[in-house]
């Protein structure tokens, strides 16, 4: 079995603080040039490649990268999950998204159940119920209701085709999605619909989701005054033991279980059934490939054929040699607009830890801030601190070479495409080399490491692998420090406290308080 010990007793993370003046002092005016952008690459999973010929390592570094990953026997923890082992020791539960998208372990049981079996059985399920609506038309919209998880992943990968799907004839429904307890969410996407003509996903493991289930009383509101019947309008994603299972007030119900977690359920049923409604089974079929040649890569032992792994080494690097508290996801890729906060919750929420997996506290930093915008529209707003703030912010850009509709229009010599990726060659070098300048003001430090993930078009493949990519990185990074990357326990007391207020029996004078201002 894998020893699990925090960071800061491995002997090569020791040798990594000794690198730390030769990486804060990394001369990229003199080490970036064509040679090193060709050589310091990766090739992913679905047609994509990892550029990490901007980011602040050489050969030294790379070669105790790769010792800290041995030491802390990362692969062999990434096994260890694969096979089904509990790895969520918080929660005492296995970890099994990867189980999703095919095997790479052995068959993993619990209670004689083949979970394998479980999933791909579900998968075919709501693969034949999207069949059977596309079949019938009864339906032009799908809607899903669910907040955090079963939003965040499923709108970001449903916006991240929407476009690929209109050029390819590949759309079915038009979707939409209702997250936030705030009534004006909810009013303000059904204020848009047919009602009868639209089929609504209720999402919510446990059954018993505040947010979700008051947005579901709001959508059978709703339903019931334009004189329908919620129960033909609404299907359930549920787990079996939860209060919406086996339950007639749906036309149908698909099942997860407690060994998928909401940010990595993005490949179940959570993000299945209204991409299959959407797009068709096959679509996201395609994204489950993806992402699964993406988990097989994640195996190799070598850290320069695993672009995860090198991903989640550099950023340790970043994080606890070079001190840098945060990280900016740029894609120049509108289809990617919200997929910078799926990112957010799937690193924050996984890596937020101050105490080890066995409830210790720690002595070292862990996971960063994460934030994000497409490119360009982050150049006119925050890559000014960037550029020439206190802080460097390492940066992860993720482009393509040709845009999903294939309408563009040539100004100036060049196409908006070009001029998007000129932006984005542009950015990288500035970042990394800067501009001297006797005013000051107009003076660029450079130093901002950063990374590239591209590839030629966004295609479903292409999304399935960038999504395990970054999983398969935060999962890395997890180990590394020794932390539970699994549970949420940083959710748990704000919901506590919210039951007090509605209760009104909180007392807590402060928070009485509060509720007074707000007019609870």
């Amino acid at each position: 079995m894998p020893k699990y010990q925090n960071l800061d007793a491995a002997g090569a993370y020791k040798k990594l603080l000794a690198l730390a003046p030769q990486g804060k002092a990394f001369d990229f005016k003199k080490e970036l040039n064509a040679d090193r952008v060709k050589a310091y690459r990766v090739p992913m999973a679905g047609g994509l490649t990892y550029s990490y010929a901007a980011k602040a390592v050489n050969e030294a570094t790379l070669q105790v990268l790769q010792e800290l990953a041995d030491e802390q026997e990362l692969i062999e923890k990434y096994k260890l999950l694969l096979n089904g082992e509990v790895m969520n020791t918080g929660e005492k539960r296995k970890v099994l998204h990867h189980l999703l998208r095919g095997q790479l372990g052995a068959p993993v049981l619990h209670e004689g159940k083949d979970l394998g079996q479980f999933y791909a059985g579900e998968l075919k399920r709501f693969s034949e119920f999207a069949r059977k609506i596309h079949r019938e038309a009864s339906f032009d919209t799908v809607v899903q209701i669910g907040i955090g998880g079963s939003d965040l992943g499923p709108r970001a990968l449903y916006l991240a085709l929407e476009n690929w799907a209109d050029r390819n004839g590949k759309r079915k429904m038009k979707a939409a999605f209702i997250s936030n307890v705030d009534p004006d969410d909810a009013s303000q996407v059904l204020s848009q619909l047919n009602l009868k003509r639209t089929l609504f996903v209720l999402v919510s493991k446990s059954g018993i989701t505040q947010e979700t289930l008051a947005n579901e009383l709001f959508v059978k509101a709703k339903l019931r005054a334009a004189g329908l019947d919620p129960a033909k309008h609404l299907v359930a994603v549920t787990s079996e033991t939860s209060p919406l299972a086996h339950n007639s007030d749906y036309l149908d119900s698909f099942y997860i279980d407690d060994f998928i977690g909401g940010r990595y359920s993005s490949t179940s049923a959570v993000g299945g059934v209204i991409l299959s409604l959407a797009f068709g089974p096959e679509t996201f079929a395609a994204i489950l490939e993806g992402a699964h040649e993406a988990d097989k890569s994640a195996l190799e032992k070598d850290i320069k054929k695993n672009p995860a792994l090198l991903d989640a080494l550099i950023g340790l690097w970043e994080r606890n040699v070079l001190g840098y508290p945060s990280t900016a996801i740029l894609p120049y890729s509108q289809a990617l607009s919200r997929f910078p906060a799926h990112l957010q919750q799937l690193d924050m929420e996984s890596n937020g830890k101050r105490v080890n997996r066995n409830g210790e506290p720690l002595h070292y930093a862990t996971g960063p801030v994460v934030f994000g915008e497409p490119g360009t529209n982050g150049q006119h707003s925050f890559y000014q601190l960037l550029h020439q703030g206190t802080d460097i912010v390492p940066l992860q850009f993720i482009g393509f070479q040709e845009s999903q509709r294939q309408d563009d229009v040539e100004v100036d010599g060049s196409t908006s495409q070009t001029k998007l990726k000129a932006n984005l060659a542009a950015q990288i070098v500035a970042f990394a080399k800067g501009k001297d300048d006797q005013n000051k003001n107009k003076e660029f430090p450079g130093g901002r490491p950063s990374s590239l993930i591209y590839g030629k078009t966004l295609i479903p493949q292409a999304l399935g692998a960038l999504l395990a990519h970054f999983e398969n990185k935060v999962m890395f990074q997890g180990f590394a420090w020794n932390l539970n990357s699994f549970d949420q326990e940083g959710v748990q007391l704000g919901k506590v406290l919210t039951k007090q207020v509605l209760a009104g029996n909180s007392g807590d004078s402060a928070l009485e308080a509060y509720a007074e201002l707000l007019s609870i």
